[in-house]
């Protein structure tokens, strides 16, 4: 069946024609704006429409009605001056302050610095760096306007990669970090306050700590004055800043092994405010993700201040102070460590509480191959705990967990099978974890299963 085309007048498709008439249109506009110094703003409108419709007509299918692309195009709202990009003259999706307090669209004051600006586009102002704001007022007036005009717009879309260290990033980095050195506790402080705003806002920043040997050094300069302990708001500005640069890769060995630097977040551990010790408790998490850090950390002393955080802090805290003691108690020698400074009563009292029941019950699992650990988890009543979370979590990990350490424990202290075999007489519980498990669960049940039929076997020929 031959495809029908829709034509207007003059044998030209629907399409075309409208076109024509639209730039015939915009050429009687532009022309107005051209000769007439007195033009309207009217007329600018009505240009602005006629490009839109263009634009518009130019995307839509082929097969799309004329007239209804006209109707649309041609009634669309011109936006405030506020809510245009300087730069893109479009209604900007994504809105950025730029350090000369000016606001863009994101793409388009990136394409600016990437291409080597260091001016404001507008004022012409040398900034002082190339951190990019959220403006999340304009973002709302915008989103809000589009509402009432019926307009979609699409979401802002973020990209760290596309973050520029400038010189002048770099320069006004390290004007920073020489008022970090001054004896004025007010400069420490807004010093403190913006270099933990710029290591947050622009995750590029962190590496130039890795550029300079002595960065990290002068960051923490305010510990010398003794500011620090008397000031919980500065304390608190250098953890997260030393948290914030702790992430990225490069500075994790940098940061562990400045003499400065772990004495630091394992003071603030102790003593800081509440998320100051949450942060240093993150900080140690994030660089024990190193190996060689691990060591390094554990030795001066941090096992027992995240122990106590754990053991009193609130959720997001303990969380992260659960995290730092997991990663550490992977080093074999560090096991000895956590078990000695109480980690074994610490955890098993949080378990029976179900608090953080995954997070533990997998540093648990860890240090259940230490033999003080099972010493000390037969005398806390785990075979118990650990039964009864079996019966109840619907968790696979958990259970695996909560197995395996009940495997360890029948394999180095054969008094616990005799409780062992009174609850699966009457729950069955590892029975029921052979038959369901994890493939790793199943292992476990049935080689403790195993032992209790021995065990059995020599009770009743006893």
């Amino acid at each position: 069946m031959a495809k029908t085309t829709v034509e207007g007048g003059g044998g030209l498709p629907a399409a075309a024609k409208e076109a024509a008439e639209l730039k015939r249109e915009l050429q009687r506009a532009v022309k107005a704006v051209v000769e007439d110094d007195d033009y309207s703003l009217e007329v600018t409108d009505r240009a602005m429409q006629c490009l839109c419709a263009l634009k518009e007509l130019k995307l839509k299918p082929l097969n799309s009605n004329p007239l209804d692309i006209r109707s649309l195009s041609l009634s669309l709202p011109i936006p405030p001056h506020e809510f245009v990009c300087p730069l893109s003259g479009q209604l900007m999706k994504d809105p950025v302050v730029l350090a000369s307090g000016q606001t863009y669209d994101r793409p388009f004051i990136q394409k600016w610095l990437k291409d080597g600006h260091r001016t404001c586009p507008e004022t012409k102002q040398v900034l002082s760096h190339s951190v990019l704001t959220p403006n999340h007022l304009v973002r709302k007036m915008i989103s809000q306007w589009c509402q009432k005009h019926g307009i979609e717009l699409p979401g802002p879309s973020h990209d760290e990669n596309q973050d520029i260290i400038t010189n002048a990033d770099r320069d006004h980095l390290n004007s920073l970090l020489e008022m970090l050195s001054s004896s004025k506790v007010p400069e420490q402080k807004k010093a403190a306050k913006e270099v933990r705003v710029l290591t947050k806002q622009m995750p590029s920043l962190r590496a130039v700590f890795g550029e300079c040997n002595d960065a990290i050094t002068k960051l923490l300069n305010p510990l010398l004055s003794g500011n620090v302990n008397t000031h919980p708001d500065l304390q608190e500005d250098l953890v997260t800043t030393v948290l914030n640069i702790s992430i990225h890769d490069s500075n994790k060995k940098l940061v562990a092994e400045n003499p400065v630097a772990l004495p630091f977040l394992i003071e603030s551990l102790k003593f800081g405010t509440l998320e100051t010790r949450s942060n240093s408790a993150a900080a140690l998490f994030t660089l024990s993700a190193l190996d060689s850090n691990k060591h390094i950390i554990a030795k001066v002393g941090a096992l027992k201040p995240l122990i106590d955080l754990l053991n009193e802090g609130q959720p997001l805290a303990m969380k992260d102070a659960a995290s730092a003691i997991f990663n550490l108690s992977i080093v074999h020698e560090n096991k000895g460590r956590a078990v000695a400074e109480g980690a074994i009563k610490v955890i098993m009292k949080k378990i029976r509480g179900r608090v953080l029941i995954d997070e533990l019950l997998a540093i648990l699992a860890l240090l259940s191959s230490h033999h003080k650990a099972i010493e000390e988890m037969g005398e806390l009543g785990a075979v118990s705990c650990l039964l009864s979370i079996i019966n109840e979590d619907t968790s696979d990990r958990n259970k695996e967990n909560c197995i395996a350490i009940l495997y360890t424990m029948c394999y180095n202290d054969r008094t616990k099978l005799r409780e062992i075999w009174l609850d699966e007489s009457v729950n069955g519980t590892i029975s029921s974890l052979a038959q369901s498990g994890t493939s790793r669960a199943k292992r476990k049940a049935n080689g403790i299963l195993e032992r209790l039929d021995r065990y059995v076997s020599l009770v009743h020929t006893t």
